[in-house]
Parts: structure tokens; C-alpha cells; sequence
């Protein structure tokens, strides 16, 4: 009789053991599908707490209440007092999901905005590059036999090289190549270093498949941290290649926010996984561009909830087109010497206004596991929209812009209130245009050459160097007039005859420099 009744009581422990069992070794072995599985329960329990936890409450009350009746009645009745305290707390509980679901954004906007600085002081003096579209466009040509797909390319500024990782066809494999090039903006070097991959050894990709999937490593190694893969790169030392991937981890229980979490470092010869917060010795940018973006969108809440709500603070990206496939999280190098470089973002106000108003600025380094401290510049004078620019450009440069294949590129921040466009095609620019926004009612530019040669000016800035370099001009023009013997105020050169061949080539060559610097200044 003992060891029947014991029979189903084994059975029922077997029948809830094994699953737990199965369930746990699951949570322990699949460290991949546990981090995506706890990463989006946080965000989506963060949204579900507070409603829950209301309802919690209410059916709590409900409870004692229908306890505290049943015994005040003899256990008889108290069943309608917790049907309607459960309607109440439905009820609740809904209201106050859909409210959370909108305040809870704006705390989260709040969240990201904890080392945001709004100045009035100018941007720091930034270097001009080539732009990204360009970059992206001539890294095709340069891949020789390679037969795999482009997956990812980056602008490194420290070396100031544009990277590009290219994916090895096939459902069972990693990468095949990685290619840092050259895209000279006003030089004729175009230098270019390829890395393979050891396809044997390191067989592993961002979003691959089984084995062969790179986040499934990074998990394996440590959990509950994640990366987007438009934040990862490589970079070439030597014949290696090294994927560089920045990692985040998420903070909070009801505002849930992401952190920077390190970097993960895949040996492209050896398979070798490393993940490190020591993010110094990384040849290329070690904070996340997604988290800079989400800084950056954060600005909206930099006012009060109702400001938030109405779209009254705070500022966009320019969305008008003129930076097509790059509009916002610009990476520059400072022009000082520190090495230092930014995420740069030209920002305009929310609502229908389009002329740019600040420029935001994010490291693209940063130590410790916070947010990289964020800084808002006013600007003073403003800009027109970059879609105004553009159109600004071709009427005022007609004469460069735009025939054949040329077209405007990339109107990025380049310090203080200056942005700079630059015009060409995809695999020759030959010019850059150079603003100051709008003085006295009119934009401020002048055309370059593409290594940043003054040409000429539509309308100079008072007081800008180009408007000095103009005036010095007009003086030296002015002085050679006075001091010429020739017809025209050129001066005599005297009997050629009398000219050695190397002072006749010397003058032909001086001749010619002549023509095509009067040719480009327009007279």
C-alpha cells in the first residue's frame, strides 16, 4: 500500500523534475539565446512594471478584503468585492500602462541625457574628410578578386583611412577580407592595405549561423551584453585583421538605458576572442556610434515633460537629403594635435524649421563603463539647411558645380561656425566649399581647392581669414601693377635670348601656373 501511494508521487516529481532539469541546462548551455531572451525582457518588463505592480496591488487588497468578510460572515459571500476590485485594478492597470508607456520614454530621454552640456561656446576646430559615400564607393574597385559581400565600413580617424569588412559567402562562414584605403581629400595618395582571414581558423561573423555566429562567442565569454553590429569594424596590423566590436550592457529596472560594456577583439588569423575594457590601444573608435545616436536623440527631453510631449525642446538630425546614407554622428579628428577625434552632428530644432541651430559633439573614446559625456554647441550665426546649402552651392558655383558626374556631397561641422562641403564625383574630389553660416543676412562661402587652397569667395565674411587672404591678394595685384614696365602692368622680361633653357622652363612653367590660377579665380 506504501509503495503504491509513493508510485504516483515519484512519477509527479519525475514529471516536473526533468523539465526544470532540461530547462536549466538549456539556460545554462545557451548563453546566446539567455542574453537576447533576459536583454529584451528588461526592456519589455520595464514598460510592464509599474501597470503590473499596480494590479498586484489591487488583487492583494482584494484578497485580505474577501479574507477579513469571509470570516466576518462565516465564510459565506465576499466573492463580488473581489470581481470588482479585480475589474478596478484591469482598469488601472491599462491607464497606467499606456501613460507609463509615455512618460517612461521621456525618463528614458532623461536617463540619456545625464552628461549632456549645452554651451554657447564655438566647436572646436575640426579636419575635413573625405565623405562617407565616397569612401563606400570606391572600396569596391579596390577589392580585387575578392568574392565575398560588403558587410561594414567605417572611417577610422586615427589613421584617418576608411575600413571596410567583407563577409565570405556561404551559410557556415565568417569573413574573408578586410581592406583599409586611402581616400585623399585635396592629395594623390590613394594607398590601400588588405588583411585576410584565415577562413579555417577564424570562421566566425556577426550574424552567422551555429558555430560560426560571432555573438554567440562574445556571449559564450560573458553574458548580458549585446552590440549592434553597425558599430563594428576592422582594422588591418600587418596581414591580420582584427574585428573590433564595442559592447553595452543595460542599467536600470523600470528606465531601462544602455552603457558601454568594453570592446570584443576577434583575431582574424587565430579565431582568438578577447574582450577588454582597455579601449586605449584600439586603432579606431572604441564608444559605440548606436549609444552616441541615442544621446544625441535624447536632447528632446532637455526640456519639461508637457515640452517633451509637444515637441516644444530639444533637436533633430537634419533629415532634408543632402547627407544621404550619412546624416548624423559625423566622425572627425580634431585639428589640434591631442589625436583626439568626435561623433559630430549638425542638429536643427524640432518642427518644421530646417536651418541648423547647433552642433552636438560625443568622443568617440571614452574610459569607464558610463555615458561619454555629450556636448551641445550653439551656433551663432546659424546655417541654412544643408538641402539650402546645396542648392546655394550650385547657383553660386556654377561654374565647378555641378556637370557630368560631380554633385555635393557630405555638409559636415568643421569647427567654430564653419561646415564644409566638398564637390566632385565619387572617385575625384576636386573641390570643397567652405561656409561661415549667415552674416548680415547672406551665407558666407567660398570655393577651394580640394586641399583647402583659397579660389575664390561668393560672399567673404568680415574679418574671416578668406576675406584677409582676398585683401592680400588684391594688394599684391595692386603692387605689381604700380611696379610693372610692360603694357598691362606685367613686367618686362627682357631679351629671351639671353635666357638659359633651364630659365625659359622655369618661366614657361610659372607662365602656366598663372593661367590656371586666374582661370580658377573666375578673371
Amino acid at each position: 500500500m506504501g509503495q503504491t501511494a509513493r508510485t504516483p508521487q515519484v512519477s509527479r516529481a519525475l514529471w516536473v523534475g526533468i523539465p526544470v532539469l532540461l530547462a536549466g541546462l538549456f539556460f545554462w548551455w545557451a548563453s546566446y539565446a539567455t542574453t537576447i531572451i533576459v536583454w529584451e525582457g528588461r526592456k519589455l518588463l520595464s514598460w510592464l512594471a509599474a501597470p503590473l505592480l499596480l494590479l498586484a496591488f489591487l488583487l492583494l487588497v482584494g484578497l485580505v478584503l474577501r479574507l477579513l468578510r469571509r470570516r466576518r460572515d462565516g465564510g459565506s459571500g465576499g466573492g463580488s468585492a473581489g470581481v470588482v476590485l479585480g475589474w478596478l485594478g484591469a482598469v488601472l492597470g491599462l491607464g497606467l500602462g499606456i501613460w507609463w508607456l509615455v512618460y517612461g520614454s521621456y525618463l528614458q530621454d532623461r536617463a540619456y541625457m545625464e552628461n549632456v552640456q549645452i554651451v554657447s561656446e564655438p566647436v572646436p576646430e575640426l579636419t575635413a574628410r573625405a565623405p562617407y559615400v565616397v569612401g563606400k564607393a570606391q572600396a569596391a574597385p579596390h577589392l580585387g578578386d575578392v568574392t565575398g559581400e560588403i558587410s561594414d565600413i567605417t572611417y577610422l580617424p586615427d589613421s584617418d583611412r576608411f575600413a571596410t569588412l567583407v563577409e565570405r559567402r556561404g551559410w557556415l562562414s565568417g569573413y574573408e577580407v578586410g581592406l583599409e584605403q586611402d581616400v585623399p581629400l585635396g592629395g594623390n595618395s590613394r594607398s590601400q592595405q588588405r588583411c585576410s582571414f584565415d577562413i579555417d581558423e577564424a570562421d566566425a561573423r556577426i550574424g552567422g549561423w551555429f558555430g560560426h555566429n560571432l555573438g554567440r562567442k562574445i556571449s559564450a565569454q560573458q553574458r548580458w551584453v549585446r552590440f549592434d553590429s553597425d558599430d563594428a569594424y576592422v582594422t588591418c596590423e600587418g596581414d591580420t585583421p582584427t574585428v573590433v566590436v564595442p559592447l553595452k550592457r543595460q542599467t536600470g529596472i523600470l528606465v531601462v538605458t544602455e552603457r558601454p560594456a568594453g570592446l570584443a577583439l576577434y583575431n582574424g588569423r587565430t579565431g582568438k576572442l578577447t574582450l577588454t575594457t582597455d579601449t586605449a590601444k584600439v586603432p579606431g573608435p572604441s564608444y559605440p556610434l548606436s549609444l552616441a545616436a541615442r544621446q544625441r536623440e535624447g536632447t528632446a527631453a532637455v526640456g519639461s515633460f508637457s515640452d517633451w510631449w509637444f515637441e516644444r525642446s530639444g533637436w533633430d538630425a537634419s533629415e532634408d537629403g543632402a547627407n544621404a546614407g550619412n546624416e548624423s554622428e559625423f566622425t572627425l579628428k580634431y585639428r589640434d594635435t591631442s589625436g583626439r577625434s568626435a561623433y559630430v552632428t549638425p542638429l536643427t530644432p524640432q518642427g518644421e524649421a530646417s536651418s541648423v541651430v547647433a552642433v552636438s559633439t560625443v568622443p568617440t573614446r571614452h574610459e569607464g563603463g558610463g555615458l561619454a559625456p555629450m556636448t551641445v554647441h550653439r551656433l551663432d550665426p546659424t546655417w541654412s539647411s544643408p538641402q539650402a546649402l546645396v542648392a546655394l552651392i550650385k547657383a553660386e558655383y556654377r561654374d565647378v558645380c555641378c556637370y557630368n558626374d560631380d554633385q555635393v556631397f557630405e555638409v559636415v561641422p568643421t569647427g567654430g561656425s564653419t561646415w564644409t562641403a566638398t564637390v566632385g564625383s565619387a572617385q575625384n574630389i576636386r573641390y570643397r566649399v567652405e561656409g561661415r553660416g549667415q552674416v548680415g543676412g547672406r551665407e558666407a562661402t567660398c570655393l577651394k581647392a580640394a586641399d583647402g587652397a583659397l579660389i575664390k569667395c561668393a560672399y567673404a565674411a568680415p574679418g574671416s581669414p578668406e576675406e584677409q587672404e582676398l585683401q592680400r591678394r588684391e594688394q599684391e595685384k595692386q603692387k605689381q601693377q604700380q611696379a610693372g614696365q610692360g603694357p598691362g602692368g606685367a613686367k618686362d622680361p627682357g631679351d629671351l635670348t639671353a635666357y638659359t633653357p633651364e630659365q625659359l622652363a622655369d618661366l614657361q612653367r610659372r607662365v602656366s601656373d598663372e593661367v590656371v590660377r586666374r582661370l580658377k579665380g573666375g578673371g
